[in-house]
Order: C-alpha cells, then sequence, then structure tokens
C-alpha cells in the first residue's frame, strides 16, 4: 500500500508560481511513474504532467507547457509540481497519483492523493 499526501497548494495571483508536493510513503517509491491530475470546478478531471519511473521522460497537457515542471526526488520519497505563471484556469483541486508507468490516463494509475486546492486570482 502507497499513501500519497499532497502540499503547497495556496490562494496566489495571476502570475505567481507555487511548487506542489507529493509525498509518498512505503519502499517502492522508486518503481512507480507518477502523474499530477487537477479537477475544477463543475468539470471532469485531468491530466496535468506525468513523469516516468526513471524521471528521464516527462509529459504534460498543452496548457501548461512551457510553465509547469514535473520532478521527482527519490531519496525523498517525493513529487513535485513547479507551476509558474499561473492563471486563473489554473485553479483547481490538484491530486498525485502513482502507477507503473507515466500516464495521461487516471485508469493507469493506482494510488490517489487527496488533493491539493490552488486558487489563481485575476
Amino acid at each position: 500500500q502507497v499513501q500519497l499526501v499532497e502540499s503547497g497548494g495556496g490562494l496566489v495571483q495571476a502570475g505567481a508560481s507555487l511548487r506542489l508536493s507529493c509525498a509518498a510513503s512505503g519502499r517502492t517509491f522508486r518503481r512507480f511513474g507518477w502523474g499530477w491530475f487537477r479537477q475544477a470546478p463543475g468539470k471532469e478531471r485531468e491530466f496535468v504532467a506525468a513523469i516516468s519511473v526513471s524521471g528521464s521522460s516527462t509529459d504534460y497537457a498543452d496548457s501548461v507547457k512551457g510553465r509547469f515542471t514535473i520532478s521527482r526526488d527519490n531519496a525523498k520519497n517525493t513529487v513535485y509540481l513547479q507551476m509558474n505563471s499561473l492563471k486563473p484556469e489554473d485553479t483547481a483541486l490538484y491530486y498525485c497519483a502513482a502507477g507503473d508507468t507515466n500516464s495521461v490516463r487516471e485508469v493507469d494509475y493506482d494510488y490517489w492523493g487527496q488533493g491539493t486546492q490552488v486558487t489563481v486570482s485575476s
């Protein structure tokens, strides 16, 4: 069993930056691919970013390319999402997820955190 705890969300103005963290329990962190997803009010959850088991491959949604960066620190069992140039449309509940590979599909992830709220004001 893997438990994930997100942190780092908050209320910021447009143009600001935030770094989300996802801390994982257990000793199997290294074998997972990781993803970040988000869900805005009234909308379906959507893919944001993913990183491979090795950390050498990353994927991003078009809406965040060039602004967000996903990374992992195996020594700290933590995955990060650096978010720069935030926009009001980035407002959502952000979830991290762990699975066998880095995927853009929710169904490919086995473990999910509870989410951390990001609110961007205009």
